[in-house]
């Protein structure tokens, strides 16, 4: 598991974004060494297409000279050069399932649990620019702080943040969480007797809910009211306090989870 820093994998991530938290998951499961690259929300695009040529959003992994866009591909590339402790179950149905279950909650999960947390969060900078620029230099935190109406009004665009998107979203969100809770087994995971990939996934894109101490950067100081109105019935469910207690028992950090900020043009 040595490795040079010059050959370790790098992660190319947005810290506040719950994909990347999947990709930092995996590989701190699985205590892979590794570098991170923290981006600048609305920079962040630029540089991922550049390294990927195809995506245009993080996280971004960069793995033996080529990098790789979108998580589901990301963590695909990481069980095939590191296959233990495994995400992928050995059983061919329960493999498929997995892999079925992963989609699902990226595609009806995270965009509706995200759009529905940003927009009680999007209008009190004051709550979300320490999120967005954490771990960046003072200057750059300034920068945030001093063009945020304009990263704010991109974020509504490119996310479709709006009252009644948002509205539908919630709608959305409780209905993966209502299936997440019928899927969980007598074992505790989704699928087989053991943590997989399904379980990582939903857990991380969950993280806004549970709100878990495992996490790895800041969480939202003093949430607003509208937020927390919206919250925490969700984590007070059963697939909210499953999502906490998957990170309780699954959430290592790896020995060696190199930072760095990274704007764009580095």
């Amino acid at each position: 598991m040595a490795a040079s820093a010059r050959s370790r994998p790098v992660l190319w991530q947005l810290r506040i974004s719950h994909y990347n938290e999947k990709v930092r998951w995996a590989l701190d499961y699985k205590r892979i060494p590794h570098l991170r690259r923290s981006l600048l929300p609305g920079l962040h695009s630029a540089k991922a297409k550049a390294l990927t040529g195809d995506c245009a959003t993080t996280p971004v992994l960069t793995l033996d000279g080529r990098s790789i866009g979108d998580s589901t591909r990301i963590i695909a590339a990481i069980e095939d050069r590191w296959p233990e402790p495994r995400l992928y179950p050995e059983d061919e149905a329960e493999l498929r399932r997995a892999l079925e279950l992963e989609e699902f909650f990226d595609e009806e999960l995270g965009p509706h649990v995200r759009r529905a947390a940003y927009q009680q969060l999007i209008d009190h900078p004051d709550k979300l620019v320490p999120l967005m620029a954490d771990g960046q230099p003072w200057w750059t935190r300034m920068l945030v702080r001093c063009t945020f109406p304009v990263l704010r009004a991109g974020m509504r665009r490119a996310l479709e943040i709006t009252p009644e998107a948002a509205e539908a979203s919630r709608e959305k969100t409780v209905a993966a969480i209502e299936r997440l809770e019928d899927e969980i087994g007598p074992s505790g995971y989704l699928v087989g007797d053991s943590f997989t990939v399904a379980d990582l996934t939903a857990a991380a894109l969950l993280y806004p809910v549970a709100q878990p101490p495992e996490f790895p950067y800041p969480l939202v100081a003093d949430p607003p009211a509208s937020a927390i109105e919206y919250l925490a019935p969700l984590a007070q469910r059963p697939g909210g306090q499953w999502a906490a207690e998957m990170y309780r028992r699954h959430r290592q950090i790896s020995p060696e989870p190199a930072t760095a900020p990274a704007l764009v043009g580095r």
